[in-house]
């Protein structure tokens, strides 16, 4: 089975080639993708127009490689709990629109059906679109927005993150289950390149969210965190958001939260989203009753990471030491690892991996499929020949067999799930 290669006539119409197949990208290349690696595009994906782009694709009859004469070229978004084995392939001309802030998987027709390079790489339903009923969620909204008339933290939540962003974590709050985001910090101390929540205006692509603009108090954080946990299944509150900064800086706040939130209960676990940049607030975080961390990276490689994420007053070593302090407590450490085709499964990335699995004793890989213009990461990087590659796939496989205690997923595992791994995920 190969797929054809699919265009958009430019006005919100795709169409299918039968006389191209669809091939991907990995770095600057365009390369055939293996049979085993297509899967049906899952539900909740989407399908983009990428404007001044022309696909790339083998012709049915001569095999060799050329352009689509036909509209723009299109890439597939995959929905969370999946990764992508390949980008998108196409030649962007010179007038073409630097993309926004999204993942860009290759995309292609057979059977009726489209089809992406890609895996489910967690079993978790947790943000499943078939699981969002928005007559439950707009109840949530009413019921919870009442009860806390005066939490600038609750009210952030339903009107930017559910209301505006869809947020699937603010949505789940309002559901009452599972993972309860808890934005902190307004400010950063990383400028990175594709930042989500603030771009410098001189830049040409926007920031899907806008950044929280206040510093929430440990009481208004205890308010609506505490009921969550003692009533929510598999309850997760979790520091560190999208539509915030960096939640270390706002470690004192958070270290007080986490104090008073156990005083009330013991149930659920309680996760920080970070950079890892502040190592000894992290001890300070894990002693107080931190459960577990999420470091995230664009490479393990120092020079990559430093280029991407630009780091203000910390380096790539404290992120390091973060993971270890959370493994010497007995915490859970995740990697929130941003993969991109043709870098994250070069062969120095590949052994830069392995070795901060085994200096952190690393509990999990979240393989997150990264938001970013292909073209314009590679050209902000300086990326001109990222060396030999083995592919994603077969990166995720190798790393398995190197460490098969490193658990892989998508989401931060409840408290059941870091004790039994394989038996527990919300259903």
């Amino acid at each position: 089975m190969t797929p054809y290669l699919l265009y958009s006539d430019g006005n919100g119409q795709i169409f299918e080639d039968t006389t191209l197949y669809s091939v991907g990208r990995s770095g600057w290349d365009a390369l055939p993708i293996p049979e085993d690696e297509w899967i049906e595009l899952p539900n909740g994906g989407n399908l983009y127009e990428l404007p001044g782009r022309k696909g790339i694709g083998i012709d049915v009859e001569t095999g060799e490689m050329r352009l689509c004469d036909k509209g723009w070229a299109v890439a597939a978004f995959i929905p969370p709990a999946h990764t992508g084995f390949y980008l998108a392939a196409y030649e962007t001309q010179a007038d073409a629109p630097v993309l926004p802030l999204f993942c860009y998987v290759a995309a292609g027709w057979y059977n009726d059906k489209f089809y992406v390079p890609a895996m489910r790489i967690e079993q978790d339903i947790r943000q499943e679109a078939a699981g969002y009923d928005e007559t439950k969620i707009n109840n949530g909204l009413e019921v919870l927005t009442n009860a806390y008339p005066h939490n600038r933290l609750v009210k952030h939540l339903a009107d930017n993150c559910a209301l505006t962003y869809n947020c699937p974590a603010a949505r789940n709050f309002f559901l009452g289950r599972w993972e309860c985001p808890i934005p902190t910090s307004p400010a950063c101390n990383a400028n990175c390149i594709g930042c989500i929540s603030f771009q410098p205006e001189d830049e040409t692509i926007v920031s899907p969210q806008d950044r929280l603009q206040f510093k929430p108090t440990a009481a208004e954080i205890v308010e609506f965190t505490v009921p969550h946990l003692e009533t929510a299944p598999y309850p997760i509150v979790s520091f560190g958001q999208g539509c915030e900064g960096e939640p270390l800086l706002m470690w004192e706040t958070i270290k007080e939260s986490i104090i008073e939130i156990r005083k009330h209960t013991q149930k659920g676990s309680i996760n920080i989203n970070t950079n890892g940049s502040k190592p000894a607030a992290v001890e300070q975080l894990m002693k107080a009753g931190l459960n577990s961390i999420r470091v995230s990276l664009n490479s393990a490689q120092k020079d990559i990471y430093t280029k991407y994420y630009r780091p203000n007053n910390y380096e790539f070593e404290d992120i390091v030491e973060s993971l270890r302090v959370v493994r010497k407590y007995g915490g859970w450490a995740s990697i929130n690892y941003f993969v991109f085709p043709g870098m994250t499964d070069s062969i120095a990335e590949f052994d830069a991996l392995c070795e901060l699995i085994r200096t952190t004793g690393l509990s999990m890989i979240q393989w997150r499929s990264f938001n970013i213009d292909p073209d314009w990461y590679l050209g902000k990087m300086g990326v001109t020949e990222p060396g030999e590659c083995m592919g994603i796939k077969q990166m995720i496989e190798l790393i398995h067999e190197e460490f098969p205690d490193v658990k892989f997923g998508y989401f931060n595992p409840p408290m059941e799930r870091m004790k039994d791994f394989d038996a527990a995920f919300a259903h």
